[in-house]
């Protein structure tokens, strides 16, 4: 059987409609959507008005082999967190890892990015920084 996608989905920062088209089209295409917290992307997905199951991976181990053996059964599964990328500053990271460990396709799905947000808000000089 032929292993299932990841997909990395950012969500919206602050204001729910901002979103991607293509974050949207990935959310109602996949299996599954795993959320740092159900709760919180729930209201993401009734804005959308999307409905899928979702599972919760946040700060769990176990969680990260379900997600695996999940993918491992073909079944594609959108990666979120409560706001902005998932694999930043959040356990999305151990399942990224294992994935890649396992040669599992990862595809990202870009959108709001709080940091380059706050640089161009800031004056700061934007050809170089650190």
């Amino acid at each position: 059987m032929k292993n299932g996608t990841l997909y990395i989905v950012a969500t919206p920062i602050g204001n729910l409609d901002d979103i991607t088209i293509r974050a949207i089209k990935v959310l109602k295409d996949v299996d599954l959507i795993a959320a740092e917290d159900t709760r919180h992307t729930l209201k993401l997905l009734n804005h959308l008005e999307i409905s899928k199951p979702m599972i919760s991976y946040h700060s769990e181990e176990t969680k990260s082999d379900v997600l695996i053996e999940k993918l491992q059964e073909g079944q594609n599964i959108a990666l979120v967190s409560d706001a902005g990328t998932p694999g930043i500053c959040d356990p999305g990271e151990e399942v990224i890892k294992k994935c890649i460990e396992l040669g599992i396709k990862i595809i990202p799905i870009p959108g709001a990015c709080a940091m380059i947000n706050s640089l161009i808000c800031s004056g700061i000089d934007t050809k170089e920084f650190t």
